[in-house]
């Protein structure tokens, strides 16, 4: 294709802006009800504070000005094993703090050991690398290690695809002992000798399970098998995700040291219980209308619609747009530069609806979004769980909506049943009968 020449802005680096975070919701303390397990052997003590933990003083401000004001249930238990220098993976539902259980450890322990980054070196060795699937997500993993570091000599980089490369070389050789990186830039990277491995104490793979399926899989093996890449007893592996088919969790064990400890908050998988979900019977046909209808009973409210294809998210969203409802797209297809601006168009309101294929369904972080239209339901009900997670983030409520087309979703009824019953939503009679037929 076309040489890439676009240089993303850069990031607002006022304090304010550093700092900017989410409200908590009224039923942030109703997460401390989840049951948690533990497998493994010897899992250190949960904490009950951040204060438990030792942590230096500067982390400590950090920390309570990013807005934590206590732990998540994943927090209290990832946060003493990754201190401890255990494997871990860990999964909990959408919205529950899963970022900040592997960001205040691995930057404790970097805090701890005196790291600095060495500026201006043609080839960085960075501490730790994050990865995860998509470029909008690794960056806000990146505004979130910033907010951690604050103050320190630590420095966090981003780089991900659709971005002049020359601009993320720049960015990775004024100093990097965090690397958050999407798996493609961040192989490139490493082939170019711009990126050394030897230094690699954390490895994190957020959205783990993603990372390890069909679609990132081979790239996982490929970084771990990097000459260089300490093996997996010389480094410390966290993965974290909402959900963990059984096939990944053998997949993760190739990656773990073998007393990893697996966390797991509420239902492994489980939807988030604050999310109002509702399964509507649409076919094919009459799923614009009904869109429609929805849209205009809920006025202006944030709203997240999902569909199948990526022609399709720029065919709904022109359409809403004649119909006078202020609609923009997100999808694999269109340039970075559109990408952002789409998202923030979505968040500042001036589009209150986005519509978008699977690339937002997992770990975006967006205010304020108060429904998730599954115009298209997807293919597995691991994306459904975490599309309708896009809402009832950080103990806020929110409201999911599904088009069930018999036709084409019958082979998620079943799952479906179990993911409403497990959230305690009420399973239609209907959904019911085609999951026997």
């Amino acid at each position: 294709g076309p040489k890439v020449t676009y240089v993303p802005p850069p990031p607002p680096d006022d304090e304010q802006a550093i700092f900017a975070h989410y409200q908590t919701g009224m039923n942030f303390d109703k997460y401390d009800e989840n049951v948690v397990q533990v497998s493994g052997l010897d899992p250190p003590a949960a904490i009950m504070s951040f204060a438990d933990t030792n942590m230096c003083y500067t982390l400590t401000v950090n920390i309570a000005k990013a807005g934590y004001s206590k732990p998540t249930p994943v927090q209290k238990y990832s946060i003493p094993i990754i201190l401890a220098g255990r494997d871990l993976m860990a999964c909990a539902q959408t919205g529950s703090g899963k970022t900040a259980a592997f960001l205040v450890p691995v930057v404790a322990q970097m805090m701890r050991d005196g790291v600095t980054a060495s500026s201006f070196k043609e080839r960085q060795e960075p501490e730790c690398i994050i990865t995860a699937p998509t470029r909008e997500l690794i960056y806000q993993i990146f505004l979130e290690a910033r907010k951690f570091v604050y103050g320190t000599c630590i420095r966090p980089v981003v780089i991900y695809g659709g971005t002049q490369t020359d601009y993320s070389i720049r960015q990775v050789k004024q100093g990097c002992n965090i690397l958050c990186a999407t798996p493609g830039r961040l192989l490139d990277f490493i082939g170019r000798g711009k990126i050394g491995l030897r230094n690699v104490k954390y490895l994190v793979l957020d959205e783990a399970d993603r990372m390890l399926d069909m679609g990132f899989g081979a790239d996982m093996k490929k970084l771990v098998s990097f000459p260089g890449m300490p093996q997996k007893d010389k480094r410390q592996t966290l993965m974290f995700s909402a959900t963990f088919p059984e096939e990944v969790q053998r997949l993760a064990c190739e990656f773990l040291k073998t007393d990893f400890l697996f966390v797991v908050v509420g239902h492994a998988g489980g939807a988030c219980s604050d999310v109002q979900q509702n399964i509507l019977q649409v076919s094919q046909y009459f799923k614009r209308d009904k869109l429609i209808e929805i849209l205009h009973s809920i006025g202006n409210e944030r709203t997240l619609v999902f569909v199948d294809t990526k022609k399709k998210a720029d065919f709904i969203a022109c359409f809403l747009c004649q119909e006078n409802i202020p609609a923009t797209s997100i999808h694999g297809d269109r340039e970075q530069r559109e990408r952002e601006i789409a998202l923030r168009e979505f968040r500042s309101g001036k589009c209150p609806v986005l519509v978008a294929t699977s690339v937002a369904a997992r770990g975006l972080d967006i205010e304020n979004v108060q429904h998730v239209i599954n115009f298209d339901l997807p293919s597995t009900i691991e994306e459904y769980v975490h599309r309708i997670g896009r809402t009832g983030r950080c103990g806020n409520t929110g409201k999911a909506v599904g088009f069930f087309d018999n036709n084409s979703d019958g082979h998620l009824a079943q799952p479906l049943i179990k993911v409403l019953s497990d959230a305690q939503q009420e399973v239609p009679v209907w959904l019911t009968e085609v999951a026997f037929e």
